[in-house]
């Protein structure tokens, strides 16, 4: 039908997701399954009213200022809406959506296993496996941490912060949180409040980043904030790469002044800071956070929610600007 909506659409969605979307628009979708910036993103809109991109498409002010006048709504599909310039969207009059609420589970999962991964050194002994290099293991060999009864820091107790908690008290872990503000009672769960992130570090056997990516949190854990970890503590991040400062990272994991780190996401991702790859202690994932089928039908579906609202003359949901 050519009255439906033309959407362009920058990656390989799950097949429930393309399916709809096929049925309700016009999409012009990309098998390759590679992000798309600059001059072929601009190219590809043209003759299309929407894009359906990923956080992978940097939405820079010159992008959208070469984008096609009929383009009317950009829906990102993710939480995280850093590599698109609203300010510049809101003023070309395009309406921005994202996906929130439906990543909480899943990225909190994936949180919990960096924490034990990284405490149980589960990287290196699948290293060993594959290899053919586990022979027995003495009783010396290969020791990792137990994270029972061990402090957890959440540096950011917004939803993911919070159901990471709740899996953590399952371990029998001592809740401590930093986030702008306090949280009731009731979502505060006994866990111990700190106002100023810095006071909270030293009360961290593990600290979990789970903050938004922001210049306030812009390379928060550097050389000076790691100090003031306890000696052989872990760190993990299921947040943003940004947030972490790699080369501060890297040497305290070198120094053995942490004893391992485990990271889902990363400063340029996907090319990472090559030291990492040599680094034995660190628990090493691609950016699976919300890669489970039934997370990523959710925020497929939140996309195609936000677009028919928005052409059938509605307030979308999730809107940003």
């Amino acid at each position: 039908m050519a009255g439906r909506p033309a959407i362009f659409v920058t990656r390989i969605l799950p097949d429930a997701v393309t399916a709809r979307l096929q049925r309700d628009y016009r999409a012009t979708l990309n098998p390759d399954d590679r992000a798309i910036g600059g001059p072929e993103l601009t190219a590809g809109a043209v003759g299309h009213d929407a894009l359906l991109i990923s956080s992978r498409e940097a939405m820079t002010a010159d992008t959208l200022a070469a984008l096609p006048a009929s383009i009317r709504v950009i829906a990102t599909c993710s939480v995280g809406f850093e590599h698109i310039d609203l300010v510049a969207a809101k003023a070309r009059g395009i309406v921005v959506t994202n996906t929130p609420d439906v990543l909480t589970d899943a990225t909190a999962d994936l949180a919990m296993l960096l924490i034990l991964g990284a405490a149980r050194r589960a990287g290196e002994g699948e290293r060993l496996v594959r290899s053919d290099s586990w022979h027995g293991l003495g009783l010396a060999e290969m020791l990792g941490r137990q994270v029972s009864g061990k402090r957890l820091g959440i540096l950011g107790m917004g939803r993911i912060g919070r159901a990471l908690a709740k899996r953590a008290r399952g371990f029998d872990m001592i809740v401590h949180y930093s986030n702008r503000r306090r949280l009731p009672p009731e979502l505060e769960q006994s866990a111990t409040f700190h106002a100023d992130p810095d006071a909270m570090l030293p009360c961290c056997d593990v600290l979990s980043i789970n903050c938004p990516a922001s210049a306030e949190t812009r390379g928060f854990l550097n050389a000076q904030r790691i100090a003031r970890l306890p000696d052989g503590a872990i760190v993990v991040n299921s947040a943003r790469g940004a947030i972490v400062d790699d080369d501060a990272l890297i040497a305290a994991l070198r120094s053995n002044k942490l004893f391992a780190a485990g990271l889902d996401v990363y400063e340029n991702e996907p090319r990472i800071h090559p030291d990492y790859r040599t680094l034995p202690n660190v628990f090493l994932l691609p950016h699976l956070g919300s890669a489970t089928l039934e997370t990523r039908n959710a925020m497929g579906f939140k996309c195609l929610d936000n677009l028919d609202a928005v052409f059938a003359g509605r307030q979308p949901p999730d809107r940003l600007v």
